[in-house]
């Protein structure tokens, strides 16, 4: 469909720029790319190569970036807590699916879908707020 809206979580990147593992499926794709902001700045944070920042640059500049709103960070933290009441979670792995939380937030305002390799912490956040997911 091609006024579907799109948005690529990191794992997708980094797998996709080690390996070149998702060729077909980026050739295949339709719809509207749009960017997360949380996504540029992990890849961005990661970036130790000329031709990884000048990908994250690349991204930036090609595709309209979507952004968390400040209801976006609150409600982040409330799925968090009630996360974190579950399951016990380490403050790394807090910190890793906050930012998850967020791109499917974002991707949620937009009616966007999140596309990820990720598919243990985008189908656990799933189970505390409906999102549009596409695992890869």
């Amino acid at each position: 469909m091609a006024g579907k809206i799109i948005t690529f979580d990191t794992s997708i990147f980094i797998d996709h720029l080690r390996t070149n593992k998702y060729m077909d499926n980026f050739q295949n794709l339709h719809g509207l790319i749009r960017n997360s902001s949380v996504v540029l700045s992990e890849l961005a944070r990661g970036a130790t190569k000329d031709r990884e920042i000048d990908f994250v640059l690349m991204l930036a500049k090609n595709h309209p970036v979507l952004t968390p709103t400040e209801r976006n960070w609150i409600e982040s933290g409330e799925i968090l807590s009630k996360m974190n009441r579950a399951k016990g979670f380490s403050s790394e792995k807090l910190r890793d699916l906050h930012f998850d939380v967020l791109i499917a937030l974002t991707a949620r305002n937009h009616g966007a879908t999140v596309i990820t390799s990720n598919k243990t912490d985008f189908e656990f956040i799933k189970s505390y707020k409906d999102f549009h997911l596409e695992i890869w």
